[in-house]
């Protein structure tokens, strides 16, 4: 139903749209349009409205006034509105340049996954980035690093391929294949056990607040892309989905570097 609030009708769809709960994406998906032109609308659907909450917005969509606001109120609306839609076209931006890298690459890891881990560090504001590869039953070997501290770098290397316990973060990721986001390495038992993983990580990598991604291609665990912090600071569900999202690319890079190979050796 269309209200006397001068929106455009595509803007009114999005706005209805939005504030019964719909996301972003999901908006995007049923319109055909790109999630960049969806927050684009909503800035301009939030400026016309002078709201700055979906609550808002839905009270003004049901017939509600609008709130009175001084100009410094607006403006900060606004400026909130523009550096949000700012970071949305940063994380589309390295989407699509990650995507072109691969595609380029001709399965070249080496340019690939520094690429991906140079985005996902920006992107989640983490310190250092390791991508391990999964061999099988809980083994692991750290493939490619990125802002990692020299020390905890020379500890991998020394340790090639090793096995990870239960309790660690890998180790639950196996069991769970699911995201593990833990708050602090050193407030967890393990870290008062003797895990060397652990205790290298925490001491060695300095890290504190760390999350481990399961890589999946279909069913299979292929590695795990993990992200740390160097300070206690948990990773946001924002993070994670921009984590989980270079994670999916990880995979995908993987996965044609292996096609490459297999036809290459062919006869």
């Amino acid at each position: 139903m269309h209200h006397d609030n001068d929106l455009s009708p595509r803007e009114q769809q999005i706005a209805e749209r939005y504030a019964d709960g719909s996301s972003y994406q999901e908006i995007a998906t049923d319109l055909h349009i790109a999630p960049s032109t969806v927050r684009t609308h909503l800035a301009t659907i939030y400026r016309k409205l002078e709201v700055s909450s979906k609550i808002e917005l839905a009270n003004r969509l049901a017939g509600a006034t609008a709130t009175p606001r001084s100009q410094v109120d607006h403006a900060a609306v606004i400026s909130e509105l523009a550096l949000s839609l700012e970071e949305a076209l940063s994380r589309e931006k390295a989407l699509s340049e990650v995507l072109r890298i691969i595609g380029a690459s001709q399965g070249d890891l080496n340019l690939v996954m520094p690429a991906i881990l140079r985005y996902a560090l920006d992107l989640c504001d983490a310190e250092f980035g390791i991508l391990f590869e999964y061999r099988d039953a809980k083994r692991f070997r750290a493939s490619f690093t990125l802002g990692i501290p020299t020390a905890f770098q020379d500890w991998l290397d020394e340790s090639g391929t090793f096995s990870v316990s239960d309790q660690t973060g890998l180790g639950r990721m196996v069991t769970q294949r699911s995201v593990v986001n833990i708050v602090d390495v050193k407030s967890e038992t393990l870290y008062r056990s003797d895990d060397p993983l652990r205790l290298a990580t925490a001491d060695l990598g300095g890290a504190r607040s760390f999350v481990a991604i399961p890589m999946l291609a279909a069913d299979r665990l292929v590695g795990a892309f993990t992200i740390y912090r160097q300070s206690v600071r948990p990773f946001s569900e924002d993070a994670l989905r921009f984590a989980q999202m270079f994670a999916v690319q990880s995979v995908i890079a993987l996965e044609n570097a292996r096609l490459i190979g297999d036809c290459g050796n062919k006869p």
